[in-house]
């Protein structure tokens, strides 16, 4: 469905330019939105930043997300976790390994600025794609206790179900597609490479 990030980016931008000018405040979820939401920023005179928050690893499967946290220790756990063999005492491990990750993204993404207040602000949420869902809804989590004029998570791509379980979290959704038979979020780029943390750090330079 699309070339890869960039083209995406250019279609969200145009999906959401009824914020250009008011100054919306373009938030990432790293490390794969990040270009996307620099390119959105730039087409809609907005700011951009990152928002940090990590899946929760399944035990043994760790491409399946049994939940997210966020900068703040905000949980979610997924209905599904125990059944994927993840005990209190797992959860609690998970916690503390994604927890350690973020504050040293913090360090190196933003080491001499804090993150950007989104109070008041039009806050938009990106992600290149969403499968279960649950860094997103962490995400929106953490902003809506900010108090944002509105919050809008917007995506390319997602399967039905999972936008069903972040609508309720954001006063807008914007998703280009959602197809029925979902993989993967790759599945939907022809070219979907991996993003550094050295991209990311350029990426969030003051220019």
């Amino acid at each position: 469905m699309f070339l890869d990030r960039d083209e995406a980016a250019g279609r969200l931008a145009e999906r959401l330019k009824a914020f250009k000018g008011r100054n919306p405040l373009i938030l990432a979820i790293p490390r794969g939105a990040v270009p996307m939401a620099k390119i959105i920023a730039a087409q809609l005179d907005g700011e951009f930043d990152v928002v940090l928050v990590r899946k929760l690893r399944a035990p043994y499967q760790p491409e399946l997300a049994i939940g997210s946290i966020d900068e703040g220790g905000w949980t979610y756990i997924a209905p599904f976790a125990a059944s994927s063999g993840a005990d209190e005492d797992y959860i609690e491990s998970e916690k503390r390994v994604q927890m350690e990750t973020i504050r040293k993204r913090r360090a190196q993404y933003t080491p001499i600025r804090p993150p950007i207040d989104p109070g008041g602000r039009i806050v938009i949420v990106v992600d290149d794609g969403l499968a279960t869902g649950a860094t997103m809804i962490s995400a929106l989590h953490g902003l809506r206790t900010r108090k944002p004029a509105k919050l809008v998570c917007a995506v390319p791509v997602a399967p039905p179900d999972t936008l069903a379980k972040v609508a309720g979290m954001a006063d807008e959704v914007v998703c280009l597609e959602a197809p029925e038979y979902f993989q993967a979020v790759g599945q939907f780029y022809q070219h979907f490479r991996q993003i550094e943390d050295d991209e990311v750090i350029a990426a969030l330079k003051p220019s």
